[in-house]
């Protein structure tokens, strides 16, 4: 077994391949960027280099910069992660040369199937049913679009060494597949060090489900069952689940075999995921073979209790499966939500900034439940507009769906996170959604239940009733320490009152508390709601239980009451007295000031092109302006006709949120 391993990767995956490692008995060696100095990966690793600036195409997909780093250290071998040079043959080439092992498959099975092309290509050589497309090499945008039109619209505009959603677009006409075209092109240079582009037809209401393969360098080969992964925005993935909820046992078995079959063709080893379109007649189609360890991982190591990590590990160093398919049963059911360092109220931009708080739920593992959370930063640590903005993937497992759905739930209500924008309210409304909570849904969900994006959640009436019962309780516990504090108050409670008026999303309750020693009887209406709770004042997350059943709340205090955050709402509960709630009703309500005649950069980034001039009348949708953020292009368009009347930031400079780009007449 290897004694040195380095990690040519960062964030936390980097930390996910650490921890097995230290469990193995293996040491470890990170690489870092200028901006992962202080990062928890280089925390956590035994040794770490220096490998150059932020830029990951100046540092961590360098190869000769990351050889430097294991001739430095000695390292026996490479795990590569995802993303970066993960599925770059050359990198498994150099290694090879150099006499280090590669954690991940042969140079030639990363080169027949790591690329989208070639891989769609030798599966229709195996009769392995792909989705129309033109699998060539396209030279220009006027070529994009004849092409796209052979195939019929809509087309997925994708980057043939591309991953995680980075350049791909989809487009509904030539205008789209134009403009698609270059903006994939400029990500995949970007992000891979590959602009090369393929077209496929994007079939419409698909569910994207993958299967996980493990394969030895002994003939040995099995699939660890699937992956649901159909929630995703951008392309990108956001939440994953294990097994999927749609599949039968006879439609799981030809997919496990296929992929098996496919990976065994090209000579595979180590662990991989082939990733299929599924319609709703459980037909399936190849989609892509993604020739590493994939972001949703622990899914499947939940199921099937394998750290795929270890086998990883343990193929390179040329030992066999300890296991056949046989043996691999699933057990359970496993969710998988990816926190991002995104905004979802404004269009899930990506926010950087320094996270002042960051307090995930504790992970645990028993019979009936697990938490888990993969992570790659820590509380002080700041997310950096240079790298992708995942910040944690949080799953949890129970023995059945519903059961893994309601522990996901409390552990998102549980996740203290400041600083930042990020998309956890977003998370928490998609657990909520009748269409997802059937297991009803496609990779169209996010563009169909959230057509003008996410706007917060309102409440329902018997969450509303629950919030206000703790809110009058939690208010009652603040008052008396007040009083206590202010020597307004002797040995009984008498100054705090016991009517109340709890006001919350527009509506008024009046409640009557009645305490005792370990809780207390709130009254709303004709409703009489038992809260126990140890919350102290001060405290950012509340944990109570309400009639028995658990409710956890973020908690902020305001005047007059708190700032509440719940299953993806974000609300100011007021507690009043009577009195104070009628001269409340009195109140005028601020207004917000006018900026519909600017054009704002909606998230920090770089300015890469400006598309109009002063005096250019616009039109709806016209697009204005390219922001760079997160190795992703952002193309800001007109919402509504007008004239520019001054342009106040120019290509190459870099802006802070909600500064002035153009102003219009």
């Amino acid at each position: 077994m290897f004694k040195k391993i380095l990690i040519a990767n960062r964030g936390e995956i980097a930390c996910r391949v650490i921890k097995t490692a230290r469990k193995m008995g293996i040491k470890t060696v990170a690489i870092y960027s200028d901006a992962d100095r202080n990062a928890l990966h280089v925390k956590m690793a035994d040794e770490a280099v220096h490998i150059g600036p932020p830029p990951a195409n100046q540092s961590y997909i360098v190869i000769d910069k990351v050889m430097d780093a294991i001739k430095q250290t000695g390292a026996e071998a490479v795990h590569p992660g995802y993303g970066f040079l993960s599925e770059n043959s050359k990198f498994a080439e150099a290694l090879e040369a150099a006499g280090v092992a590669f954690i991940g498959p042969p140079k030639g099975a990363i080169e027949a199937m790591g690329d989208k092309i070639t891989s769609k290509k030798l599966a229709q050589e195996a009769n392995v049913s792909t989705v129309p497309g033109y699998m060539g090499l396209i030279a220009d945008a006027d070529e994009a679009v004849k092409i796209s039109n052979e195939v019929g619209y809509p087309v997925m505009i994708k980057a043939s060494a591309g991953g995680g959603g980075k350049g791909m677009r989809i487009a509904w006409n030539d205008a789209e597949a134009r403009e698609g075209f270059q903006s994939s092109k400029n990500e995949a240079a970007n992000s891979f060090g590959d602009d090369r582009i393929f077209i496929e037809k994007f079939v419409t209401q698909p569910r994207h489900i993958e299967i996980q393969v493990l394969c030895d360098g002994h003939g040995n080969a099995v699939y660890l069952h699937e992956r649901e992964c159909s929630i995703q925005r951008r392309n990108q993935k956001v939440i994953e689940e294990a097994p999927s909820p749609f599949l039968d046992e006879v439609t799981r078995k030809a997919m496990g075999e296929q992929s098996v079959a496919l990976a065994q063709a090209v000579g595979y080893t180590s662990a991989g995921t082939v990733e299929f379109i599924v319609d709703g007649d459980r037909n399936f189609y190849f989609l892509e073979m993604n020739t590493r360890l994939q972001v949703e991982h622990p899914v499947t190591e939940l199921i099937t209790g394998i750290d795929l990590v270890e086998q990883m590990i343990r193929v390179a160093a040329g030992e066999k499966l300890p296991f056949q398919q046989s043996d691999l049963k699933i057990n359970g059911w496993a969710m998988e939500s990816r926190l991002y360092a995104e905004d979802p109220y404004r269009g899930f931009l990506p926010s950087i900034g320094r996270l002042t708080r960051y307090r995930p739920p504790a992970e645990e593992a028993t019979p009936t439940r697990a938490v888990r959370n993969d992570t790659g930063v820590f509380e002080g640590g700041e997310i950096s507009m240079y790298y992708d903005p995942m910040i944690a993937k949080l799953c949890t497992w129970a023995p059945d769906r519903a059961t893994a759905i309601e522990e996901m739930r409390l552990a998102l209500d549980g996740f203290e996170l400041e600083g930042i924008g990020h998309n956890l309210p977003f998370l928490a409304a998609v657990y909520d959604h009748p269409k997802f909570i059937s297991g009803q849904m496609t990779t169209a969900f996010i563009e169909e239940e959230y057509p003008d994006g996410f706007a917060g959640v309102t409440l329902g009436k018997t969450d509303c009733e629950r919030v206000a019962a703790a809110a009058a309780a939690m208010h009652r516990v603040a008052e008396i320490r007040r009083t206590r504090i202010s020597g307004r108050m002797d040995n009984h409670e008498r100054h705090v009152g016991e009517d109340w008026v709890v006001s919350l999303q527009g509506e008024s309750r009046n409640v009557m508390i009645s305490a005792d020693k370990t809780g207390a009887d709130v009254a709303i209406g004709d409703k009489s709601l038992r809260v126990e709770s140890d919350w102290t004042p001060g405290d950012p997350l509340a944990r109570l239980m309400v009639d028995g059943a658990p409710l956890v709340l973020k908690i902020g205090k305001i005047s007059g009451g708190f700032r509440v955050r719940y299953r993806g709402a974000d609300i100011k509960v007021h507690v009043r007295t009577p009195r104070q709630a009628e001269l409340a009703a009195l109140m005028p309500e601020k207004v917000a000031p006018d900026t519909s005649k600017y054009l704002l950069c909606p998230m920090p980034g770089l300015i890469v092109k400006i598309d109009v001039a002063e005096g250019d009348e616009v039109q709806e949708g016209q697009a204005l302006c390219t922001v760079e953020a997160m190795k992703m292009e952002n193309i800001l368009r007109a919402e509504r006709k007008g004239t520019v009347k001054a342009i106040k930031a120019g290509a190459g400079d870099s802006l802070a949120v909600d500064e002035v780009i153009m102003e219009f007449e």
